[in-house]
């Protein structure tokens, strides 16, 4: 499991652009018939991919439960939510219970599940699952929600260039949970910029994950405090952190498709210190 520890505002002030990008960019999650987990010490958030292909894969694969989290199973105090993004459709099997997941699916699992495992229904068009897990200190009900499902409040125009669709799936319009909130966000073609005008919300952390970005194309990810921006290239299918100082913002060469997850003191979506656009450095 990849550690990554916190960073304040006044050290990132001075971070190159090879620092950067390895403290907050997450890349290359989605291996054959693995688990791969990155733990982070802002809000103790994991983030993990899993691109099962000839094998039921075990979410526990590769990491080392009692080393990392001094629990006898992963969620024993955590809980997690989780979006199919791959290929093809998958099965995700929570405590012996069938969860099966077509493309922009979401599962929301909750603490004191003892197993999980996934896999693919066609190995030529494996699906891939994108998770978070944060903290938690209760149960709630473990539930699927389908793209159809989830909650859904257009915003933004074609003249602004950010017409898009957010997908509200685990947050408190759809279902409890201890802390997680996840959702979806669809830019229509001729927008690229999300999360903008851009803001930070000092009581959470959030983690984006970019994807359905066109081969050759990127996204410029901004972050950093509203004086002090810099910017990340993200590829198809990384993620980033972004801790609670950070401003969270992005503008493709392309249209794209981002999951945004949020843990931290409170689940209020519109939460937010908005900072005016003319105001950024």
């Amino acid at each position: 499991m990849d550690i990554r520890y916190s960073c304040n505002q006044r050290d990132f002030k001075r971070y190159t652009t090879e620092e950067t990008r390895s403290e907050f960019l997450i890349t290359g999650l989605y291996k054959a018939d693995e688990v791969t987990a990155v733990y982070s010490h802002v809000d103790r958030m994991v983030t993990l991919g899993c691109m099962p292909v000839h094998e039921e894969v075990s979410i526990d694969k590769g990491i080392d439960v009692w080393a990392n989290f001094g629990t006898h199973y992963f969620l024993e105090r955590r809980e997690i939510g989780l979006f199919n993004i791959g290929e093809g459709a998958g099965i995700v099997t929570a405590d012996g219970v069938e969860y099966p997941m077509n493309y922009k699916d979401c599962l929301y699992i909750t603490q004191g599940t003892r197993e999980v495992t996934f896999k693919s229904l066609d190995p030529e068009k494996p699906a891939k699952f994108y998770m978070v897990s944060a903290p938690a200190h209760c149960r709630y009900e473990t539930k699927l929600i389908t793209i159809e499902e989830a909650a859904k409040r257009p915003l933004g125009t074609l003249e602004g260039c950010n017409k898009r669709t957010i997908n509200q799936f685990i947050h408190p319009s759809v279902l409890k949970t201890c802390q997680l909130s996840m959702g979806m966000t669809c830019l229509e073609p001729g927008s690229n910029w999300n999360t903008m005008p851009s803001h930070t919300h000092e009581r959470r952390m959030e983690i984006y994950t970019y994807f359905e970005i066109p081969e050759g194309q990127v996204v410029f990810h901004m972050m950093g405090e509203p004086t002090q921006t810099r910017h990340i290239v993200m590829q198809n299918y990384d993620a980033v952190i972004s801790p609670s100082w950070s401003i969270h913002s992005g503008v493709g060469t392309s249209n794209y498709t981002f999951i945004w997850a949020m843990g931290g003191e409170n689940m209020e979506f519109d939460d937010m210190d908005t900072i005016t656009t003319t105001d950024l450095r």
